[in-house]
């Protein structure tokens, strides 16, 4: 009784709706934001197409949250923008389920004749698989094919998967079940086949094609030469185990323009708004924290660390209901996302409408206020390291699911039925094995080594973090990895919020938040996001390993320029400008 009587001493009622808040915000928003970028790509958008779309999306942010944080500072609206805007959120994410997926089509053409191939236009797989590929193909009204594969084509023994094994272990088997006796007897004018494509069999024509090369095709258990006596072909719907060719195919396939279909124009539309409204509860959450904290803003990170918890229970549970609501069925099944969505935003909507913030100081002239900072090259390089981990953070959000998919394709073994599964177990480790810690532990981390040293220290846990991505083979392996999510996001957010708090001019607090999320979604994530999409092109180990370097230049950057300014008098923020503000707050 008595340890339940101290706890309860310590609580401070005023900060409970936002540890609610934080809490309900995240978990409703987790699952929506962590599979956006996966649940695209089954929309039939390339990494190109998402890369732009996730690019365009904090821009908006980017607008949005100086604008509306000095509206609210202005005219003391935080707390009527900040509950309009759940509300928008809410509407226009669930309304994004209801977006037709853009059409597509990946056909190839098969010719068969003294040797099989068939040919993708347009395409490129950007670096050329080099092991054995597998691809199944389904064609239909292909009765001249037919007749050849029951009359000309012989048995053979090249049938292998991609690690050699036999064709039983193959990452692509055939979907129909019919066996080569039973396709001849029936006369069908439809047949499915896995066409086995040897290493170098994969050859790229022009600029925009690629031809694949069949070596040998397995009809049901039946491993066939495929050689017609009359040259025929056949249009067929191609799926392939190799993550280049997968892309190629999607690229192929959405036409390489759908800015030319109104299903993408008005998912960007819903995402756009979903975006705005997210951003702009963020920053005027924390601005709201940040007045409720006081002079203690060094406990941000222990009213934030709710969202992570809300973040990775969520993450993790709504992973395991999308890979078990998709039982049977070709694609992920998402729905349950949307209504999760749905549920927990409308409930952190009542919370807040209990909030009541105290009043504050306001500032005559705050564009005058903001820009008195601009001179200090000690904000210039601040606003630079928010740019880099936006730029990191992009590449994160948008296609490590992406990377992990692919990888899950290629080990085969069922692991890609738990894709969602093992996202959510990632989203989990993210939050509960790194970000809560850290975020927990941000306050005393930035008391004893400073803003600058720890800024320093977030890029290094960077570079280490994509560069272990770009080594990866077995994605199960990218649980442990996740633990570099504390300092990274964590670490890095409760920096970055604080030291914005400390350096804005009193009565601009929602505008500075809004200004240095604008930096960092707006301009680092939207370049992340642009850049990765176009390099993933050419496999997500290659693009991991770009980032994970920019990281550790960027990192060396950072270090040598505060070595000059520290030389300066009055350097940087200090470890003693936070801990100093000691009136009491409590937790």
């Amino acid at each position: 009784m008595t340890f339940i009587k101290n706890i309860r001493e310590k609580i401070n009622p005023a900060l409970l709706p936002m540890k609610c808040h934080y809490f309900l915000w995240n978990a409703g928003t987790a699952p929506a934001v962590s599979f956006a970028s996966t649940w695209a790509r089954q929309r039939g958008l390339s990494s190109v197409a998402v890369g732009t779309v996730f690019a365009a999306l904090p821009v908006c942010g980017l607008l949005a949250k100086p604008l509306l944080g000095a509206l609210a500072d202005r005219y003391q609206l935080q707390r009527a923008l900040f509950l309009a805007f759940q509300a928008l959120t809410a509407a226009a994410f669930f309304s994004v389920q209801f977006v037709p997926a853009v059409p597509t089509r990946t056909t190839v053409a098969l010719l068969c004749g003294n040797t099989t191939s068939f040919r993708l236009c347009p395409g490129t797989a950007g670096q050329l698989p080099g092991t054995h590929v597998s691809c199944e193909l389904s064609c239909r009204n292909a009765s001249s094919l037919v007749f050849e594969i029951c009359s000309s084509w012989t048995e053979s023994d090249q049938c292998q998967g991609p690690t050699g094994s036999t064709t039983e272990t193959s990452a692509v088997r055939p979907t129909g079940g019919t066996t080569l006796e039973a396709l001849c007897d029936s006369a069908a004018a439809d047949v499915q086949l896995v066409a086995e494509v040897p290493p170098g069999n994969i050859l790229q024509q022009g600029s925009s094609c690629l031809e694949l090369r069949v070596g040998a095709c397995r009809v049901g258990d039946a491993c066939l030469a495929p050689r017609c006596g009359n040259p025929t072909g056949a249009s067929c719907e191609a799926r392939c185990d190799d993550a280049a060719l997968r892309e190629a195919l999607e690229s192929a396939a959405s036409g390489d323009d759908p800015v030319s279909l109104y299903q993408f124009w008005l998912l960007l539309g819903l995402l756009a708004l979903s975006w705005v409204g997210m951003a702009v509860v963020v920053s005027l959450g924390d601005a709201l924290c940040f007045q409720l904290l006081g002079e203690r803003p060094i406990l941000y990170g222990r009213q934030r660390l709710w969202g992570s918890i809300g973040w990775g229970i969520f993450s993790l549970m709504t992973g395991a209901l999308i890979d078990e609501f998709s039982r049977g069925k070709q694609k992920k099944d998402y729905t349950v996302m949307f209504y999760i969505l749905l549920i927990l935003v409308g409930l952190n909507f009542c919370i807040c409408f209990q909030l009541k913030p105290g009043e504050r100081k306001r500032s005559k002239n705050i564009l005058r206020d903001i820009a008195k900072l601009l001179p200090d090259l000690r904000i210039v390089m601040f606003v630079a390291w928010c740019i880099a981990c936006g730029l990191c953070t992009g590449l994160l959000w948008q296609f490590l699911f992406w990377h992990l998919e692919d990888l899950a394709v290629l080990r085969g073994g069922g692991v890609a039925r738990w894709t969602k599964t093992l996202q959510g177990a990632v989203s989990a480790v993210q939050t509960f094995g790194g970000e809560l810690p850290f975020l927990f532990l941000s306050g005393g981390v930035l008391a004893r080594l400073g803003h600058v040293h720890t800024m320093s220290l977030v890029l290094a846990a960077y570079g280490a973090r994509l560069l272990l991505y770009s080594l990866l083979a077995d994605p199960w392996w990218s649980l442990p990895i996740e633990l570099l999510h504390g300092p990274t996001y964590g670490l890095m957010y409760a920096t970055m919020a604080s030291y914005a708090s400390i350096a804005a001019p009193p009565g601009t607090e929602a505008t500075a938040q809004g200004l240095v999320g604008a930096v960092f979604e707006g301009v680092g994530a939207s370049l992340g996001s642009l850049l990765g999409g176009i390099l993933y092109q050419r496999g997500g180990a290659f693009t991991f390993r770009v980032y994970g370097v920019g990281a550790l230049v960027a990192l060396c950057v950072h270090v040598c320029v505060h070595c000059v300014l520290a030389r300066r008098p009055h350097y940087g923020v200090q470890p003693s400008d936070i801990a100093g503000k000691s009136t009491p707050v409590q937790e």
